[in-house]
Parts: structure tokens; C-alpha cells; sequence
């Protein structure tokens, strides 16, 4: 007869969720007192704010995990070495790092490794609690109508698709480690927290107009058309830039404006976007050449002009919209900063602090967009309908309205 609890160890994976668990008790505490006697859409409206901010977090500090190479601190998952932490492991841990001690598995990378993975579970407890409470209030809300003056929540399914997608997120945390920093899954990795980051950033802005009682502002079609397109060129800018990192490419390229002395370097366009492929080498097994590492590079680059343009003009259209303004600046500020560390990443040899802040500006960029994205709405008659009766775009509209954009 075979023992089943000798091939299923679910011990590491139950120790992760209590960590989990632990973690978001902090936050779920610290929103429930803070607003004690509240409506349960403000209290849903300060969870959410809550978990995108700690969302961004953790997207910094799993940059952290890459550029420090603590992505397989440990080589397993969900555990170390089948252990709840690496202090259960350090044996093991102690035995890798003598074979290999700038190599993969150190004790401070192990640790690092694990912090992230505690934080992650974390973030997901978050957003089940989230995703739970909205479906109670709705259902509560069906059954019984809300009180006068208490705003309506947001549509259940918002949270229940977040919920879903960080479920997913997971699953390529995990392949991240199991399949030993696969590119194309490492990359998918960093666009799937930049969702989740969207999905989040969309609950946010959603609640806090249905607080105000107020329709997002009315904004021409082109210009509504030109925040929906910088944003598609952003996600694919990060796409690139994450490609460049999990090739470790940044350094293909270590002078600016031009690249090895040249306009236009010797450049494998073939090699370098093969997707599916093992690091390091093609989908053959033969070295990756050198000139696909510049290829990688260089269509980043090339890419980083076109969206630092789009994004310039687009914060110099959104300064004319008052109600815009606040994002115009951000759009701005935030341009100017990965221009800066973009060029400190090639000029100064890649230091740790730029490669993060580069991917912290990356995700704030993500979320301005969003945010910009949701507060405007195509339509210059409505505009000029709401200004002709002294109504400025953006100032409260009825309830009937204000349901028909959400």
C-alpha cells in the first residue's frame, strides 16, 4: 500500500498560507478600526487603496528578488528544500553555498527568496478577503436596499477577477523557481503584476467616484483614444524591458546615445525574440550569441524614445482638463525618472537602487495611466453639454448616471 503522505508533503504550503495570513491581519486590522462606524463601501474603497499600495510594494521588492539573483534562493517551492523557512533548510543551504558561494542558493538570497514568497501570500489573502466582502455586501445589498446617503459598491466581479488573475500570478511565481528562471515566464511574471496592479488601481478610482457621486470627465475621443494607446505602448514597453532584465542584457549596451560605438550594432533579432527558450542559450541549446543580447537592448532602447514622447504629449494635453491636472504632473515626473535611471542602468554598469527604481517607475507609470484612463470618458458633446449648463465635466451627476459609466 502506498503512503500518500510520503509523495504529498503539505506542510511547506500550509506553513505559507499562515504566514500569509498573519501578514494581512495588520492591514485587515488597521482598515477596520480606522474606519469604525463606516459604510461597508468605504470600507471596501480603503481595503482596495490598501492592497494596491501593497501590491506596488511587493512589485518592488520582487524586482529586488531578480536583480539580486535570489529568484532560486530556493530552488523549490513552495517551501525551501521542503522546509517552511530557511532556518528549517540552513543545512542544506549551508552545503550550496560552500560548492557555489557567489551562486544561486546563498543563506541571505534564500531568505530574500522566501520574504517575497510570505509577501505574496500575503497580497493574495488580501484580495480573497476582498473579493469575499464584496459578494457579502452585494448579496446583503439585494435583500435589503442600502441606507439613504450610503454609496453603492462596486460590481462583484471586478474583485472576483482580481482574485483569479492573482491566483495565476502565483502559479507563475511558481514556475519562476521550478523552472529555473525561464525568460518567457519570468517576463510573464513581471506583466502579470503590472495587471494586477491595473485591476486594482480600476477598484480604486471606481469607488472613490461613487463616493463623490461623480462621473469621470469628458474628454475628446482623439485624446481618449491617445491615453488607450500610450497605455498599450507602455504595457509593451514593460513587456521589453522585463525581456531585458531576464536576459540579463542591460549591459549589452554601455554607452548612450549610440550602442558599441555604433548607430545600429550588430544585432540577432532572431535569437535575441525567441521566446520560448531556456536562459542563456536558443531554442536549439546552443550559446545565445552575443549580438542577441544587443538585438534585446537595443529594441528597448529604441522603444524607450517612442514612449517617453507619447507620454510627454499626453501630460501636455492632460494639463488643459482640470480634472486631469494631478496625472498630467505624475505622467510627467514619472517620465523624467525613467529616463534618469534608465540611463544610470547603462552608463553606471547597472547599480542595484536604478534597476529598481526603473521598475518601481515602470508600475507607477502603469497605475497613472490607469488612474488617468478611468477618470476620463469619450465624449466632447457631453463636455459641452455639462458646460453650457455650468456643470463642469467630472462634478457630481445623479445616481442613474453615475451606474451607467461605472
Amino acid at each position: 500500500m502506498i503512503d500518500t503522505g510520503s509523495l504529498y508533503d503539505l506542510r511547506p504550503i500550509a506553513w505559507l498560507m499562515a504566514a500569509g495570513v498573519l501578514i494581512a491581519l495588520g492591514p485587515l486590522v488597521w482598515v477596520w478600526r480606522r474606519n469604525a462606524g463606516a459604510g461597508p463601501a468605504r470600507r471596501l474603497h480603503a481595503l482596495t487603496v490598501l492592497t494596491l499600495f501593497l501590491t506596488f510594494d511587493l512589485t518592488l521588492f520582487g524586482a529586488f528578488t531578480r536583480l539580486t539573483d535570489s529568484g532560486l534562493g530556493c530552488p523549490d517551492w513552495p517551501g525551501c528544500y521542503g522546509n517552511a523557512s530557511p532556518v528549517g533548510a540552513r543545512h542544506e543551504i549551508a552545503t550550496a553555498q560552500a560548492a557555489q558561494p557567489t551562486g544561486p542558493v546563498t543563506h541571505g538570497k534564500a531568505w530574500v527568496e522566501m520574504v517575497h514568497r510570505y509577501l505574496a501570500t500575503g497580497v493574495g489573502v488580501l484580495i480573497l478577503v476582498l473579493a469575499a466582502a464584496t459578494w457579502v455586501v452585494r448579496w446583503r445589498r439585494r435583500r435589503q436596499p442600502a441606507p439613504e446617503g450610503e454609496h453603492a459598491t462596486l460590481s462583484a466581479w471586478w474583485p472576483a477577477a482580481t482574485l483569479v488573475w492573482v491566483c495565476l500570478q502565483g502559479a507563475f511565481g511558481a514556475l519562476t523557481v521550478t523552472w529555473t528562471l525561464f525568460p518567457a515566464i519570468v517576463t510573464m511574471h513581471l506583466l502579470g503584476a503590472m495587471v494586477l496592479l491595473v485591476l486594482l488601481c480600476i477598484q480604486a478610482v471606481r469607488y472613490r467616484q461613487a463616493a463623490a457621486d461623480r462621473l469621470p470627465a469628458a474628454v475628446s475621443p482623439s485624446l481618449r483614444n491617445g491615453l488607450l494607446a500610450t497605455s498599450a505602448l507602455l504595457l509593451l514597453q514593460i513587456g521589453l524591458g522585463g525581456w531585458v532584465s531576464t536576459n540579463y542584457a542591460v549591459l549589452a549596451c554601455t554607452q548612450f546615445p549610440t550602442c558599441q560605438g555604433s548607430w545600429w550594432p550588430p544585432m540577432n533579432f532572431a535569437q535575441g525574440f525567441e521566446i520560448w527558450r531556456h536562459l542563456g542559450v536558443t531554442g536549439g541549446g546552443a550559446p545565445l550569441d552575443f549580438s542577441a543580447l544587443t538585438a534585446i537592448h537595443y529594441v528597448h532602447r529604441l522603444m524607450a524614445y517612442a514612449v517617453f514622447a507619447a507620454l510627454g504629449l499626453l501630460a501636455w494635453q492632460l494639463r488643459r482638463i482640470p480634472p486631469l491636472r494631478p496625472q498630467a504632473r505624475w505622467l510627467a515626473g514619472l517620465a523624467l525618472l525613467q529616463l534618469a535611471t534608465g540611463l544610470g542602468n547603462v552608463l553606471l554598469g547597472w547599480p542595484l537602487a536604478a534597476a529598481v527604481l526603473h521598475t518601481g517607475g515602470a508600475a507607477a507609470l502603469a497605475v497613472v495611466l490607469t488612474w488617468a484612463v478611468c477618470e476620463s470618458r469619450r465624449g466632447a458633446a457631453a463636455a459641452a453639454t455639462a458646460l453650457d449648463s455650468g456643470k463642469a465635466p467630472g462634478a457630481p451627476h445623479n445616481n442613474n448616471q453615475r451606474e451607467a459609466a461605472a
